[in-house]
């Protein structure tokens, strides 16, 4: 990759601005030390994490040179690109990085090492603006909408600020900061706000979970690095840019989003919150329907010729009014499951060993999967190291579950969900036909949750063995109201129960203690993803069949999670300034 800027050479002295060719060694590895002081004293703390970067920094600088069997005047600088870890062998935790390093001469180095993979020229991953529009929307065009203010929504208004399109952004649901009252109103009091919630609202889903920033989406044009520069510019942790599954955290994601959004009205956007959409307006006119605005619960009415809905995996009744008005969409596989709840120590020991608890790898996470004998696949899904299970229902007299963890992580249990892959000929194939399914388990789960915003709990002995439970054990569930222990067996499909007992214990095979008596199941887990794709054509990002409409994100079927969403949600943005700026 070809460069021009100012490096700061890894003593400091000098400062260096030249053209350059970067290079990245992949898969460079260090120990870990397994030696460190542990301090209560947030001073200390502090203190000993500088010391602990400043050792991390010189056994990485004296391995660059081994690896590139080079002398210390020939490397400049150097960047982490990435870093990870390897615990396959929990008495010998290695670390494991990707650096881009600037060298004297670079060109020799790389000679040096043709056919290597894991040594090649850096990759630019810097973001480029498809189209800039320096004056706002031209004359004769309309502001593009964007319909929901989660991930999606949030990065699909924010690039198109970023590039003069001068946004309209429409929430159903309430500001951050009301929203958290919202929430902490049904966790505490047990009185659910309908349209601001761990659902709706500013932030999306995603703010009241772990604030993960990882995926498994392709991305050969780095967009997910543009996401992630985005969250740092507006105050999330500089780390996140570099370690291999960053996350910022419910607190501090509050403070990132409305930073944001202030960035968006700066540049000539808006955003309007309690603002539901009741309607669509089409023109049938024309060989294809076409968007002419939408409409609001007020009765007001907004136009544009551009309209990005992201709606979240939520909103089951703007999805059926969509569906009412003739939008093309198709039932989706999802999952449904539960929230298991163990001592995080626990998991701490089985993937770290003796170095369980360095600040370094942090509070341990899992990722499990098992194929169970009925046919279907249990797997965990958005672990929570540190974290709690939380109330995350947006319809009334129903329980749904979630889980979400602070920055810190340092809460006692670890959570999970443990679901079961579900098909769309297990409720129908209709497309509407997933919310109902998702729909009847959460009623269930509220009526043996007490009907009162309560969940149904069991102890994961109990449930494997098909005995109710009547006591807790050493581990105190997190679930807020609180939960309601008896029999589970009863609150999803046969098939489901089936193979999530035959899981539970296969697990212990893999992390030591998962199935120890006393975890806690909590139910239930429905919302793992929208049980409904809004089909859109691949290259314009449209809807197949109404122009102008853009189906994204997650309640669209075209996400799962912060990363990916925001992804999605730039590319919508490039595809309505192409399309304006044309």
């Amino acid at each position: 990759m070809l460069i021009f800027k100012f490096f700061v050479a890894h003593d400091a002295a000098h400062l260096f601005l030249f053209w350059e060719t970067m290079l990245r060694i992949n898969e460079l590895r260090i120990p870990l030390q397994r030696e460190y002081e542990h301090h209560a004293n947030h001073n200390l703390v502090n203190e000993h994490e500088d010391k602990l970067n400043a050792q991390l920094h010189a056994q990485l600088h004296a391995a660059i040179l081994e690896r590139l069997d080079i002398a210390p005047s020939e490397l400049l600088s150097f960047k982490v690109f990435k870093r990870s870890y390897d615990a396959r062998k929990v008495h010998n935790i290695l670390l494991s990085y990707a650096v881009d390093v600037a060298l004297q001469n670079e060109a020799d180095v790389l000679a040096k090492f043709v056919g290597d993979i894991h040594i090649l020229p850096s990759p630019d991953t810097d973001y480029y603006p498809v189209a800039h529009a320096p004056d706002g929307v031209p004359a004769g065009k309309q502001r593009p909408v964007v319909v929901g203010f989660g991930p999606c929504g949030l990065f699909a208004a924010l690039l198109l600020a970023q590039m003069g399109l001068c946004p309209i952004v429409l929430e159903r649901g309430c500001d951050v900061r009301q929203r958290t009252k919202d929430t902490w109103g049904l966790w505490r009091k047990k009185i659910l706000n309908p349209e601001s919630n761990v659902q709706f609202g500013e932030g999306g889903a995603g703010t009241f979970s772990d604030g993960k920033l990882y995926s498994q989406i392709k991305d050969p044009k780095h967009y997910g690095r543009k996401v992630i520069a985005e969250f740092i510019k507006a105050g999330a942790p500089p780390e996140i840019e570099y370690v291999n599954k960053p996350h910022i955290g419910t607190f501090r994601l509050v403070g990132v989003i409305e930073k944001m959004r202030a960035q968006i009205i700066e540049l000539g956007g808006e955003v309007r919150f309690q603002s539901k959409v009741t309607d669509i307006l089409l023109d049938s006119s024309a060989d294809m329907l076409q968007i002419k605005g939408v409409q609001l619960a007020d009765g007001s009415v907004v136009e544009s010729a551009h309209v990005v809905l992201a709606l979240g995996h939520s909103a089951r009744d703007t999805v059926t009014m969509l569906h009412e008005r003739g939008v093309f969409m198709e039932a989706k596989p999802f999952s449904i499951g539960f929230r298991v709840e163990h001592p995080q120590s626990v998991i701490d020991r089985a993937r770290f060993g003796d170095y369980a608890g360095h600040p370094i790898l942090g509070a341990a996470d899992y990722k499990l999967v098992h194929h169970a004998n009925n046919g279907r696949s249990v797997y965990s899904f958005c672990m929570c190291p540190g974290g709690t299970v939380v109330a995350a229902t947006s319809e009334e007299n129903r329980v749904v579950t979630n889980g979400m963890s602070q920055y810190s992580r340092n809460e006692r249990n670890a959570n999970s969900g443990i679901v079961v892959g579900i098909d769309p000929a297990d409720f129908g194939g209709e497309p509407l036909a997933g919310f109902e399914f998702q729909r009847f388990w959460e009623s269930r789960a509220f009526e043996l949750g007490g009907n009162d915003y309560c969940a149904p709990a069991q102890l994961l002995g109990d449930f494997v063995k098909n005995v109710p439970s009547t006591k807790l054990g050493n581990v105190e569930p997190s679930y807020k109201p609180g939960v309601k222990l008896g029999d589970l067996s009863t609150s999803l499909p046969d098939y489901a129960i089936e193979a999530i007992r035959e899981a539970l214990p296969a697990f212990e095979r893999q992390i030591k203690g998962y199935s120890r008596h006393d975890a806690v199941i909590t139910g239930v887990e429905t919302r793992t993803s929208s049980p409904v794709r809004i089909t859109r054509d691949r290259a314009s990002f449209q809807s197949v069949n109404v122009r102008g409409l853009y189906p994204a994100g997650e309640g669209a079927g075209y996400a799962g999670g912060i990363l990916s969403a925001g992804v999605d949600g730039i590319q919508i943005a490039q595809a309505i300034a192409q399309s304006i700026l044309a």
